[in-house]
């Protein structure tokens, strides 16, 4: 059976539980410039390289994974939102950027299989690429509208190269997440698309939108309706949001989609809102509490955390959520009329 089969079939019998952030994880551990660098001799300083650290310092990406599915994660992903040529550049470790997808995936594989061995209970990789610092929609100056840092064939590449890594590192999938521009997205899209015609097999996309204010729209302008009807094609095994707001913020723009969405719906939130020190204080039960309702009202398959999020985070999500049933998906034609598609041909 495929991933995508089991993750499926994992979805219909209960909600599935994502994992939480890394980044404040590690930034808890005070790692020195000496742990990023490691014996690599690259040119630049390494310190808040967090990708590398697969590389330099495997335990503590493994550690950190480990206590992610302790708390009851069914879905983890990798540690490489930042592990693309374009973001690796400002570290000088683009030449890095290959071993270091290649040697997350082969963490979070290790430890799913590890931990799927013990129970039986079926655990997945989800390969993380984050969207860059690049943008194909919107130009970073504003005297030059037209300009772009970046063309589409050119992103296209990048996100080949990471999505190729990730896969042999052994994910299921490849995430597109902290989506805030739609053509980025589509990028990565065509990058799977590419890798599938070369490899000969089926590589299934997660992707996940996040929003840049409460009217519920991404940096390039696309609300949830507009943005799941742009990338709807691609088929993907699972659409959603994460980052942008705490739960509550999200909630309307998680119940928009839930009712759209012919695939299964995974939304990560933040830990609350940050405070005057740019830190994340909610509370897990808060967190907790908050996405049950997304579980109660039947709108989610697969919940976890994003920023300011812990295991902690991650265990209360679980327990919050146990026993409830799982978002029902609805039929493509249910969800095509939702959108107002309905005089397009449902593919089969």
């Amino acid at each position: 059976m495929s991933a995508r089969d089991r993750l499926n079939a994992a979805a219909k019998k209960r909600v599935l539980i994502f994992d939480g952030a890394f980044g404040t994880q590690i930034q808890n551990r005070k790692l020195t410039e000496e742990d990023y660098a490691g014996s690599l001799g690259l040119k630049a300083d390494q310190k808040g390289n967090n990708d590398i650290l697969a590389l330099t310092r495997p335990d503590v990406i493994e550690d950190i994974t480990r206590s992610y599915l302790d708390a009851g994660s069914d879905v983890i992903s990798t540690n490489t939102f930042s592990a693309n040529t374009i973001s690796q550049a400002d570290y000088a470790a683009e030449d890095q950027v290959e071993a270091i997808n290649i040697a997350s995936g082969k963490i979070a594989r290790t430890l799913a299989n590890e931990y799927e061995a013990k129970d039986g209970k079926p655990r997945f990789v989800a390969g993380a690429i984050g969207p860059t610092n690049k943008t194909l929609s919107l130009s970073p100056d504003v005297e030059d509208p037209g300009f772009r840092e970046i063309d589409f064939d050119e992103l296209t590449a990048v996100y080949k190269q990471q999505a190729a890594a990730l896969i042999e590192g052994g994910c299921d999938f490849i995430l597109i997440e902290t989506v805030f521009d739609t053509l980025n997205c589509k990028a990565g899209i065509m990058a799977c698309k590419q890798l599938e015609a070369e490899l000969g097999r089926d590589i299934p996309v997660m992707i996940s939108m996040t929003l840049t204010d409460l009217s519920g729209r991404n940096l390039s302008g696309h609300t949830v309706d507009a943005f799941w009807n742009a990338v709807r094609h691609a088929k993907p095994v699972t659409i959603g949001l994460n980052c942008s707001f705490g739960a509550d913020q999200l909630r309307p723009h998680v119940q928009s989609l839930s009712a759209l969405a012919d695939t299964l719906l995974m939304a990560y939130p933040n830990a609350g809102l940050p405070n005057e020190l740019g830190e994340y204080d909610e509370l897990p039960e808060t967190t907790a509490g908050l996405v049950k309702q997304w579980a109660e009202n039947g709108q989610a398959n697969i919940l976890g955390g994003c920023c300011g999020s812990s295991p902690a985070h991650i265990k209360a999500i679980a327990d919050a959520v146990k026993g409830l049933p799982p978002r029902k998906v609805p039929t493509p034609e249910i969800a095509m009329r939702l959108a107002g598609l309905e005089s397009f041909v449902v593919a089969a």
